[in-house]
């Protein structure tokens, strides 16, 4: 039976992106982009026309803005919306208040400038129409075959059996992609101040993450700020991976600290859940519990294995509550998962592991 193209309408006032996100898009047979709209108006009749699988929408176009139109899209007829914008910092109450009404990705304009550049954007820009293809709004058996993909050993080498002594510091590692900046505020506004430190690698692109990061720690018990190399992760403290960015953890003494380090994309991604959850098996052992979420692939399935070995509780969120469930089900199909989780109980499991009772519980204490 022959697969159908996943089916895509790109919305932006720019020609020039317009044309670039077409050529990009089409050049991989298991897309075809159905349509090209200049705002929100065109788009709109494009879609009583014919409903795509996925939209790619600019937040800044004339007359109607890509907010409003996300929102009547959403509230009309669900579909998988990516938002494509030049916002970074500056723009991030825009950016979260797009992901906050639906959208599933959001990814910078592409880049045009080099062909290293291009290619990397039209990487990025396929693999997300592809995850979003497969978010629950639109539920489709959507298993397009990819490209060869580097392991965590162009990072650091395999963990050997482990030695790691026990401590009374605990950590939380969590791997996470499509959908997840929601998925993961959920969870993390639920935990208290003291709870033990968490490392994150949520698949965003560069300088989405140190909005991503202050946006979390406006609305969390918890501090979460954006790693910087060598920050320690401590009790209270959530460290967020910086875009295009490796994070690896380390241990000083009694200590866990962070590496941010540059280098290949390791399972499609940089950063990347298996480069995190590999340093926390040889660094960590019994006294890291990993989690993996909601996200296309399988970055993390290895890594989260590789924990298991070492030790370490493993987590894994069920397919009823993610948006996309890929890395879960990668990580459970290998037996890298000791428990599958619904999203609404993931707190309660990180505070009954890490010993300080519920989650609710502690934040009335």
């Amino acid at each position: 039976m022959t697969r159908q193209p996943i089916r895509v309408l790109i919305v932006d006032d720019s020609a020039s992106v317009r044309q670039v996100m077409t050529q990009v898009l089409q050049e991989d047979p298991g897309i075809a982009v159905i349509g090209a709209a200049a705002d929100a108006f065109a788009a709109a009749r494009r879609l009583q026309a014919e409903l795509p699988d996925v939209i790619i929408l600019d937040i800044e176009m004339p007359g109607m803005d890509g907010l409003t139109f996300l929102r009547k899209i959403m509230a009309q007829r669900p579909i998988p919306v990516i938002i494509c914008s030049t916002l970074t910092e500056a723009g991030s109450r825009a950016l979260f208040d797009a992901l906050e009404a639906g959208a599933v990705d959001v990814l910078p304009k592409p880049r045009i400038d080099t062909r290293n550049a291009l290619m990397e954007t039209a990487d990025r820009l396929r693999h997300a129409v592809r995850a979003a293809a497969q978010a629950r709004l639109r539920p489709r058996e959507a298993r397009i075959p990819i490209e060869k993909k580097n392991t965590a050993d162009v990072i650091m080498p395999p963990p050997v059996a482990s030695r790691v002594r026990q401590a009374t510091d605990r950590i939380v590692c969590i791997g996470i992609s499509t959908g997840g900046t929601e998925t993961l505020r959920e969870v993390l506004e639920q935990l208290p101040a003291q709870c033990p430190g968490m490392a994150v690698v949520q698949h965003m692109p560069e300088k989405f993450t140190l909005a991503f990061a202050r946006r979390l720690n406006g609305i969390c018990a918890m501090e979460v700020k954006e790693a910087e190399d060598g920050d320690e992760l401590g009790a209270g403290r959530v460290l967020i991976a910086p875009g295009n960015r490796h994070m690896l953890l380390q241990r000083v003494g009694q200590q866990y600290r962070v590496a941010i380090k540059d280098g290949p994309p390791v399972s499609r991604h940089r950063p990347s859940a298996d480069v995190l959850f590999r340093s926390a098996a040889q660094y960590a052992g019994a006294n890291a519990l990993g989690l993996i979420m909601t996200g296309m692939g399988d970055d993390g399935a290895r890594g989260l294995l590789e924990m298991r070995k070492a030790g370490s509780r493993t987590l894994a969120q069920d397919e009823e509550s993610c948006v996309v469930f890929g890395m879960p089900k990668e990580a459970i199909e290998i037996g890298a998962a000791e428990r599958i989780v619904p999203l609404a109980r993931i707190s309660q499991e990180l505070m009954a592991w890490l010993g300080t009772g519920s989650a609710a519980e502690a934040r009335s204490a």
